[in-house]
């Protein structure tokens, strides 16, 4: 491919961390408004984990159909799927047709999101390069993060949520079609070996028995959660040993044999965990707390998204220097930073100080995400970029999909909790219209207060919950230094 070719290619696939800028805060800043219409606040993990859960079981058979049929063809088949999957959450008119049409467009996630870095890794051999693309794609996510917020809260409050779910139809067109005229692959690896068949079910088994287990717990009965856990837990044991002995193995076992490289594992499903929270729960925050419209409370995306790309500039130009677990500390405790504000936030705190922990966060995302993707791809193996790539990107969707879960628990089970102390004053029915700015005029005003006071306890225990993760990977953090110094 010519230098014309590569970057027309590269500005397509860019695209991409558009869309999923654009559907991030798109989503979060229409799902009080989805929760209220199709009266589901007590299925608001499963919009988030359904969506994650879908692109998990997914996202390593993707990078093995790139290495089968090309990933320029893969490619376009997850983003059109991810289209499809836009188009009936914009037809839903109940919960259970959009929680469906949410995990088909995961699967299309799954390809859209992790196959670009594959692509990235054969465009670009030299390191730096890559570096500064993997910034442009930070850049792209920014740039669709900070217009997401204002076009979805604009179209909710003046249309509907329905409408917001259009918007990745056009980019994605234009996508798929740049990729097509302009992409050229020279080889398509491992056309001839053996499809590991029997891993790939136990791998999508195995992860949908887990989650759906989590995402149970405090709403099903216990002996089906117990039963789902170990399922899903054995079958990964029997995953580990078909591994060992199939010829190209879904996930090979070496991976978890490259120490550098299960840190980087590691800490990517650590810090992600915790990004879940606030990514979703600060516009139902400003939304639900504090009695803003939709509009508003996707502003609350905004200066991440903006202090996203400045970590992501300020990582890739210290790496060199100071390292990447130092960097990825001082992005860990901007982290920290952003949670602690608000977990020490109250019913009252003003919305400024949401702006605040919002950009702490974003600085946080931006300084780590770089310095480990670009990790993850040095200290694989070459033949192994691939898979260590899609592993990578497996694992944040993992550890977002469980951590969601048990955020949605955290928050249902504050929200029963305060109904039942309300003796029949106050329903979840009432609940759904709190944070929703159109029908939040039908709620009786005197009853106001004590149902922000309920909704506060819920997301309040959701923020200390991920500052205990975002503790545990500074404390990991600083180990790997202290042993690296030693050595």
């Amino acid at each position: 491919m010519n230098k014309r070719g590569i970057f027309i290619v590269t500005m397509g696939l860019l695209l991409s961390n558009a869309m999923a800028g654009l559907d991030g805060t798109i989503i979060n800043t229409a799902l009080p408004a989805i929760i209220s219409d199709l009266h589901g606040i007590q299925y608001i993990g499963w919009i988030v984990a359904v969506f994650l859960l879908g692109m998990a079981v997914v996202t390593p058979l993707w990078s093995k159909l790139g290495e089968r049929i090309g990933n320029k063809k893969s490619y376009q088949m997850a983003t059109l799927l991810f289209v499809l999957g836009s188009i009936c959450q914009a037809q839903s008119d109940n919960m259970t047709f959009f929680l469906i049409a949410r995990a088909i467009m995961g699967i299309g996630a799954g390809g859209m999101n992790t196959l670009p870095f594959i692509i990235y890794a054969d465009l670009y051999d030299d390191l730096r390069k890559r570096s500064a693309i993997i910034g442009y794609a930070t850049a792209s996510f920014s740039v669709a993060s900070i217009i997401g917020p204002l076009i979805g809260g604009w179209i909710v409050d003046v249309f509907s949520w329905h409408w917001v779910f259009y918007i990745n139809i056009p980019i994605a067109l234009f996508s798929i079609l740049s990729v097509q005229l302009f992409f050229k692959e020279e080889n398509i690896r491992s056309q001839r070996k053996k499809v590991d068949s029997l891993g790939a079910c136990l791998l999508i088994f195995s992860l949908v028995s887990l989650l759906s287990g989590i995402q149970l717990i405090g709403t099903g009965a216990p002996l089906l959660i117990a039963a789902l856990l170990f399922l899903g837990l054995f079958l990964l044991l029997v995953l580990l040993n078909v591994e060992k002995k199939a010829m190209d193995p879904i996930i090979p076992n070496r991976l978890f044999e490259n120490i550098p490289l299960v840190i980087d594992f590691l800490m990517f499903a650590l810090l992600w965990g915790a990004f879940i929270a606030f990514n979703i729960y600060i516009p139902m925050w400003a939304q639900g707390i504090l009695g803003f419209s939709a509009l508003i409370g996707g502003l609350t995306q905004i200066p991440g998204a903006m202090t996203n790309f400045v970590g992501s500039i300020i990582g890739t130009r210290m790496q060199g220097g100071d390292g990447k677990y130092r960097i990825v500390t001082l992005g860990t405790l901007a982290f920290l930073l952003a949670f602690l504000v608000m977990m020490l936030a109250n019913v009252d705190t003003p919305f400024w100080v949401l702006l605040v922990a919002g950009a702490l966060e974003g600085l946080g995302l931006g300084l780590c995400f770089n310095i480990l993707q670009i990790s993850v791809q040095k200290d694989a193996e070459k033949r192994d970029i691939p898979i260590a790539t899609s592993f990578a990107y497996l694992l944040r969707i993992l550890s977002q999909t469980f951590m969601s879960s048990i955020y949605g628990v955290v928050l249902n089970h504050s929200l029963l909790k305060g109904v039942e102390a309300s003796n029949g004053e106050i329903t979840i029915a009432m609940l759904n219209k709190l944070s929703n700015s159109q029908r939040i005029a039908e709620l009786p005003e005197y009853l106001l207060p004590r149902m922000r006071e309920i909704m506060y306890t819920g997301l309040h225990d959701i923020m200390l919950i991920a500052l205990f993760l975002l503790v545990l990977a500074l404390i990991f953090n600083f180990a790997i230094q202290k042993r690296a110094k030693q050595v």
